[in-house]
């Protein structure tokens, strides 16, 4: 049984309602800018109150929290199972991974532009202490990245003497690159697959022992 249909209809009209509350407010942040937007424009978009608002979201640092932690319990459950870091043992399996983990990357990227605008764009400009949790964001995926080279160091097929951390950090580096290029393309689809292609491939010249 699936969460929807354990979920009360009532309950069901509260996360709709929450989910709609963020989709006007990334539409504010991006037409006016996050300081520029007022609870008033976002409860104007959608036609409710602000009491309504309010039952919701505290402010609209609230919302981004939200939409942050969000964002990040849906990358992690893309990186499970056959994507988890320890789940291949030869270099043709850690392309195939990569080419698997890329494409939910794209879909994501496709599916969620708005999150990626407001993470990538609008969050970092907001104070110290937003700027510190993106960045604590992204450090963590560059260590996250890390155990993936690792396992690959110890299962043989990555160079031995890799520095994986720092290389975590690089191909880190290359998706965020990609994701401002994909939303300075005018959201592209072609380009995401093309740079995807590209970044995939300059990795593994990288990072592939030669032996393997």
């Amino acid at each position: 049984m699936n969460n929807q249909t354990t979920l009360s209809r009532a309950e069901r009209q509260r996360l709709q309602l929450q989910a709609e509350i963020i989709e006007a407010a990334f539409l504010e942040f991006s037409e006016r800018g996050y300081h520029q937007t007022a609870i008033s424009d976002i409860a104007k978009r959608l036609g409710i109150g602000h009491g309504t608002f309010y039952r919701h979201f505290e402010n609209k640092r609230d919302i981004l929290d939200n939409v942050i932690s969000d964002t990040m319990l849906k990358i992690t459950a893309l990186l499970a199972d056959e994507n988890a870091p320890n789940a291949v043992s030869t270099l043709d399996d850690y392309i195939a991974q990569c080419e698997r983990i890329s494409l939910k990357f794209q879909e994501f990227a496709i599916e969620n532009p708005n999150t990626l605008r407001l993470i990538l764009l609008e969050a970092t400009s907001i104070d110290k202490e937003m700027n510190a949790q993106i960045s604590n964001l992204l450090q963590v995926g560059g260590l996250f990245t890390a155990n993936y080279l690792q396992n690959g160091i110890d299962r043989g097929y990555l160079k031995s003497d890799l520095d994986t951390q720092m290389t975590g950090h690089a191909v880190v580096g290359m998706i965020i690159a990609g994701a401002l290029q994909f939303l300075l393309a005018n959201q592209d689809s072609k380009f995401l697959k093309q740079y995807s292609k590209a970044a995939i491939e300059l990795m593994m010249s990288g990072v592939a022992s030669k032996s393997a």
